[in-house]
């Protein structure tokens, strides 16, 4: 029995099934490209976008090129909580927070540069030095996380080829929905959101269990023969960044008490000779300043400012805010010390 459809019929209909899917993936692509969820590409229309993807890697680039901002925070998630407006006000200056959550040093002196290359004349700049800038071994540039390195460079022309896949079409979709007033938004404009449960829901008896659970920190590595011959290689991506000139504090995060090591613990010496080697890296530059939160102290002492070992509530990072600026002022505190203070 002879089909009722002929070869030429099948022809038309797979030809009209090409142009209807090329005709879609086109208003697709126009859409993701329009909206631009990344504020990323050159030929942006210019939409009020905000910040809508989890993973920083892909929003700070943007904010850091802003004309905005004159000043930025830099660090893991240790830092990023450090309110902009709370800073704007003590250093009278413009902050954006650029911490990314487990951020490498690659990513973060990564992002440094974008910030940089986009405010030569920047004010301040703020980095916070964690468990990762004081492992000896080699560190992996990137995390798990993707990182879109071409978001990093000088031009961003590679995008329009990165706008065609199922992750760019859902943050389009987000952001979107942010610029008609369907949703709202999660981030701000200035880098910061709160990713701790909001304070009115802090469980005291939850946090000291978190807090039973950690111990000593140790940043890894293999170290053999004395501390002065261990390396601490990512202090090497970051010695080309102080030399621009902007006044630049390096501040060791207020781990909770439970992450301290005592004197006689083996990481003790790890932290030391790290603290030691980020004094060296300022002495060297120039306009840096070092400060040291990571011992005991009224912040780290106290227990109710902690959500677990390594985060503080948002209390606790207003007051890390006011001593960074005053220790940027040369004051005295029991919540730090300043390890380094060029000219003093």
């Amino acid at each position: 029995m002879s089909s009722s459809i002929s070869s030429s019929d099948w022809r038309r209909f797979f030809r009209l099934a090409v142009y209807v899917a090329v005709a879609i993936t086109g208003v697709i692509y126009a859409f993701v490209v329009t909206v631009d969820p990344f504020n990323a590409l050159p030929l942006s229309p210019p939409l009020d976008r905000v910040p809508v993807t989890s993973n920083q890697r892909f929003d700070y680039p943007a904010v850091a090129r802003s004309s905005q901002f004159d000043s930025a925070v830099f660090g893991t998630s240790t830092s990023r909580l450090l309110r902009p407006v709370a800073l704007d006000v003590e250093f009278h200056a413009r902050f954006a927070n650029l911490a990314m959550n487990d951020a490498t040093p690659y990513e973060q002196t990564r992002l440094m540069r974008v910030f940089l290359r986009a405010h030569p004349a920047a004010k301040f700049l703020v980095l916070g030095l964690d468990l990762r800038w004081c492992e000896t071994d080699a560190i992996p540039r990137f995390t798990p996380r993707p990182f879109p390195e071409w978001m990093y460079r000088d031009t961003t022309w590679r995008g329009y080829a990165e706008m065609l896949n199922m992750f760019a079409i859902q943050e389009a979709g987000k952001e979107f929905g942010v610029l008609v007033g369907i949703k709202n938004p999660d981030q701000g404009r200035d880098g910061y959101t709160i990713f701790v449960p909001p304070d009115a829901e802090y469980d005291r008896a939850r946090a000291a269990m978190h807090l039973r659970e950690d111990g000593p920190s140790v940043p890894l590595g293999d170290r053999e023969g004395p501390p002065a011959t261990w390396q601490f290689s990512a202090f090497d991506e970051l010695r080309p960044l102080l030399t621009s000139g902007t006044p630049t504090i390096l501040y060791f995060v207020p781990y909770n008490r439970v992450r301290l090591p005592p004197p006689d613990h083996p990481g003790a010496a790890v932290w030391t000779e790290c603290k030691r080697r980020a004094i060296n890296l300022a002495r060297a530059a120039g306009r840096v300043t070092v400060v040291d939160f990571m011992l005991h102290s009224p912040i780290t002492d106290d227990d109710d400012l902690y959500w677990d070992a390594q985060h503080y509530r948002v209390a606790a990072a207003d007051r890390v805010a006011a001593d960074l600026a005053g220790a940027a002022r040369g004051e005295a505190s029991p919540d730090y010390q300043v390890l380094y203070a060029p000219g003093r």
